[in-house]
């Protein structure tokens, strides 16, 4: 009996990480004719203290956002997947992927990658990666390499 993925949901910030992620759940969803879910979450942690000098940084990332998940749309569409969905949400990145945005679209595959933009975050909280590992309640493909 072989495994079948349905819903299969990409993890993207941005780093060459979640790029190798991006290309290798593209041909996944093509493999599967399943559907492909490129998320983005916006760490609002990391605004709490900036945007009360500078409100425009927020609206700033959201465009920065917008844009990124437009191009990997184009770029999933061009690999052969049929049906996209960008998703951009707010909070810890690490709590939004596994409980709300996997839970709410009935995830059966999460892919993302080693590490991420953020070397600090990792240090002193963890890796989005290890957390999603460990709490998703779906099968979890962490891409270290490009083959």
């Amino acid at each position: 009996m072989g495994v079948r993925y349905n819903n299969i949901l990409v993890a993207v910030d941005g780093s060459e990480e979640a790029k190798r992620a991006f290309r290798k759940a593209s041909a996944l969803a093509t493999e599967h004719e399943a559907k492909l879910l490129i998320v983005h979450i916006v760490d609002t942690r990391s605004f709490a203290s900036v945007e009360h000098y500078d409100r425009t940084i927020l609206s700033e990332t959201e465009k920065q956002a917008d844009t990124m998940l437009k191009e990997y749309k184009e770029q999933a569409l061009s690999a052969g997947v049929e049906d996209v969905t960008m998703i951009i949400d707010y909070g810890s990145p690490k709590v939004k992927i596994t409980k709300d945005v996997a839970k709410k679209h009935e995830v059966d595959l999460i892919v993302t990658g080693a590490t991420g933009l953020n070397a600090v975050e990792r240090f002193v909280i963890g890796s989005v990666s290890e957390h999603i590992a460990r709490n998703a309640r779906c099968d979890v493909l962490i891409v270290r390499t490009e083959s």
